[in-house]
């Protein structure tokens, strides 16, 4: 018998409850939080924590946000960003980042850069330092090299090896690209009301050299509007940057949505038009201006990590059925 909507978002909203008695993913509208900090994944705890040092010191949201990436991005563990990504199929780590304020809806982002360890502050510079918005390729690793950047070798020893077993079994089996990796996307909300946040990742293990995902695009994996709130994407990224699909959280916002539901809402959408269904891959995390947050995925399996003032935990995000 197929479970409804209201059940299975019921059955969620429980088993959050069991995980964390003040989760805000229990049904109803939950009292906000501020400051808030939220990203995607287990991985992006020490990231919101970092975050919290950087406000309680007196740092803005974005200065929150970079920063707290930077956790992220100086991981060896974390085989999806920074040092330690896994490369491209040629062997090469290609890195993604995308920042945003919420105030005056400034950006800036990098695509496909090399040799770079911290993304995150070079999309930052191209929102600050140029009049553009994305710098990809060698012309983002020759901005940043201007702008005072090292270069670094981001391909670890164990990350080399995994690639070339890898290609030797790829060429013995044919066997297809990995799809599974971990993007960190991180928002904050500040104590004045302000909204920041940031997405980073290596994108997919072994992919086609110079494939860029929704990470670095704004609207895609990330987007922030200080009237409404904030919104950031994980997942499959050529079916999140197909949909909008950060930006379309925020509109479900924007309409009254809490943002789990703004979240499950997006992914049902997104799982009607596609083709693959809740096969989709894709998953998004929210904050709205009142500190209220949300989660949800094309899966039950998502979750991700919520820090305050007080307390930091990992939360699972809700579920999404195709009406």
């Amino acid at each position: 018998m197929k479970m409804t909507r209201r059940q299975f978002i019921g059955q969620t909203a429980m088993a959050a409850g069991a995980l964390n008695a003040t989760s805000l993913i229990a049904d109803g509208a939950a009292a906000g939080v501020v400051p808030l900090m939220v990203s995607t994944h287990v991985t992006g705890k020490p990231a919101n924590e970092a975050a919290r040092v950087v406000l309680r010191a007196g740092g803005s949201p974005l200065d929150a946000v970079e920063q707290g990436l930077w956790v992220s991005e100086n991981s060896v563990r974390d085989t999806s960003v920074g040092i330690g990504g896994t490369p491209n199929s040629d062997g090469a780590v290609q890195l993604d980042a995308c920042i945003m304020e919420g105030r005056g809806y400034g950006a800036g982002s990098v695509a496909a850069i090399e040799d770079i360890l911290h993304p995150i502050s070079v999309a930052r510079r191209v929102m600050e330092q140029t009049p553009h918005v994305m710098l990809v390729g060698a012309g983002a690793r020759k901005f940043a090299l201007e702008q005072g950047f090292e270069k670094v070798e981001l391909l670890t020893e164990e990350r080399r090896q995994a690639w070339l077993r890898w290609r030797e079994s790829r060429a013995r089996e044919k066997a297809a690209t990995p799809r599974s990796h971990d993007t960190i996307a991180l928002l904050v909300l500040g104590d004045n009301g302000d909204l920041a946040g940031g997405c980073t990742t290596s994108g997919v293990a072994y992919k086609t050299p110079g494939r860029v995902g929704d990470s670095p695009i704004i609207g895609s994996g990330l987007y922030v509007d200080n009237e409404v709130g904030a919104a950031g994407a994980t997942g499959t990224g050529e079916n999140i940057m197909r949909y909008c699909g950060s930006f379309m959280v925020v509109e479900n916002m924007r309409q009254g949505l809490h943002p789990r539901d703004a979240c499950i809402e997006t992914v049902r959408r997104i799982a009607r038009q596609d083709p693959l269904g809740l096969d989709v891959d894709v998953h998004f995390v929210a904050v709205d201006k009142s500190g209220r947050h949300g989660a949800a995925g094309s899966n039950q399996r998502f979750v991700y990590s919520v820090t305050t003032e007080e307390s930091s935990e990992v939360m699972h995000g809700a579920g999404a059925e195709v009406e």
